[in-house]
Formats: structure tokens, C-alpha cells, sequence
């Protein structure tokens, strides 16, 4: 038998990981009263369920173990999916909350804060790493339409509408250059300085850094007005700039 009859045949590759950024909700729990979180949970679905519905969250115990609360963790999943919310991850949980959330096939989402149970470990002083450039900003000029998302590692600046149903992020600040009838997430990897801007502001949600408000938060003063949106203290300031 020739050394070729014996060569493995070539088998093109199906798949492959690759690293992406997206924006989850976080919900922060500062109560360990499941039936409150339930009533306020729904409530807060029933305001907005086109974009809870089936949404991915991960939920943050960092305030529950800060305060030495007990909570049922198993129970507490059950609570989110029957909210047709999809629980992705664990933060800030304990050994025994982390491991209730595995047993229910929910993993541990990292995060640079420490587990509110241990005790912070010092660590060296390290020389500040050399700043990045900033990525130019990504120019949009066609209409982003219903269920379209478009995200920018950067600024992201849109000349057209943003219709109702659509989703646009950025890493940096959001202008928009004619009506926002969609959702708009500007900082979406933390950047608390960032902005959004917009001509005419009849947005579903509005959010920086993971701060949010939905249409029915927004003040009727200012619907069809161009806007600046910034953070202040982990609160929207919506301006006026007319």
C-alpha cells in the first residue's frame, strides 16, 4: 500500500471561536425578599417587554453578601426564567452561591471586583499600561431599521433614522443626526464619559455604562427635541439643546 492511500483526507473546518464584546443587564440584587423581586421584576418587564423578553442577564450579589443576606439562588433562577428572562451568569456570588448557580447551568461571569466574602488580596504596584488609541468613529448614512443592531468599537455617528426596534452600541459616544425612535447604548464597555446625541429623541431606551431609561422614563418635554445624554452619578442627565 502506497504512503499516500494512508494520508488522513482533508476535513474543512465548521466552526471557530472568536472574541466579541456585547452588553448584557445586570441585575443588582440588594434584597434577599424573593416576592419583592418578583413583583418589582415584573413590573419593571411589563414597561418595557419587547426588550426583556427572553433577554440574557446576569445577576449581581455583591449587595445581598455585603449585607450578610442568605438567598436561594436555585430559587432565584427559577424566578428569572419564568420571567422570560435567560440568566447567563453569576457575579459577586459566595462558593455556595456559585455552586447553586452551576447546578442550574448558570457559570460564573467574571468580573475585576472581588467576591464579597473574601477578603481582598494587595497586589503590587504595576506600571500603568501604555494608552490605547482610540478607534476612529464608524459612520453610518443609511436608515437602521427594525431588528437591525449595529455596534462600534469607537464613536458611532448615524446621519439617518434609528427606527423603532432597532439597536445601536458603541464603545464611545452616539450621535445621531435625525430621529432616535429605537434603543441607543452608548460606553458600553464601562466609559462613564460617554454621550449620546440625537436631533430628535423618541427613543424605547436610552443607557451609558449600563445606566438606563426606557421610553416611559423619559420626560414628555422633551420628546421630538434635540438632546445630550450624558451620566452623572449613575443618573441619565438628559439636556435640552434647543
Amino acid at each position: 500500500m502506497s504512503n499516500d492511500s494512508k494520508k488522513t483526507p482533508y476535513v474543512a473546518a465548521v466552526l471557530e471561536f472568536k472574541s466579541s464584546t456585547f452588553s448584557v443587564p445586570v441585575l443588582v440584587l440588594s434584597s434577599n425578599d424573593l416576592t419583592a423581586i418578583s413583583d418589582q421584576l415584573n413590573k419593571k418587564i411589563k414597561l418595557a417587554p419587547e426588550f426583556f423578553k427572553h433577554s440574557p442577564v446576569v445577576f449581581d450579589l455583591n449587595e445581598i453578601n455585603k449585607q450578610k443576606l442568605t438567598i436561594d439562588v436555585g430559587e432565584l433562577i427559577a424566578l428569572m426564567r419564568n420571567a422570560k428572562l435567560l440568566p447567563i451568569g453569576i457575579r459577586s456570588g459566595n462558593s455556595d452561591q456559585i455552586e447553586a448557580a452551576r447546578l442550574e447551568n448558570v457559570p460564573v461571569y467574571s468580573t475585576n471586583n472581588n467576591v464579597a466574602t473574601e477578603t481582598p488580596k494587595t497586589k503590587k504596584a504595576e506600571p500603568a499600561p501604555a494608552p490605547i488609541p482610540t478607534p476612529s468613529a464608524t459612520l453610518i448614512t443609511h436608515p437602521i431599521r427594525s431588528g437591525q443592531r449595529i455596534y462600534a468599537p469607537g464613536d458611532l455617528i448615524v446621519t439617518a433614522q434609528v427606527s423603532a426596534g432597532a439597536e445601536i452600541m458603541a464603545e464611545g459616544n452616539i450621535h445621531i443626526y435625525n430621529s432616535l425612535r429605537g434603543r441607543a447604548l452608548a460606553g458600553v464597555k464601562g466609559d462613564t464619559n460617554a454621550c449620546i446625541f440625537c436631533f430628535d429623541l423618541q427613543a424605547e431606551l436610552i443607557s451609558i455604562a449600563g445606566n438606563y431609561k426606557i421610553s416611559e422614563d423619559l420626560s414628555k418635554e422633551l420628546a421630538n427635541k434635540p438632546v445630550q445624554i450624558s451620566l452623572k452619578e449613575h443618573t441619565l442627565i438628559i439636556k435640552d439643546l434647543i
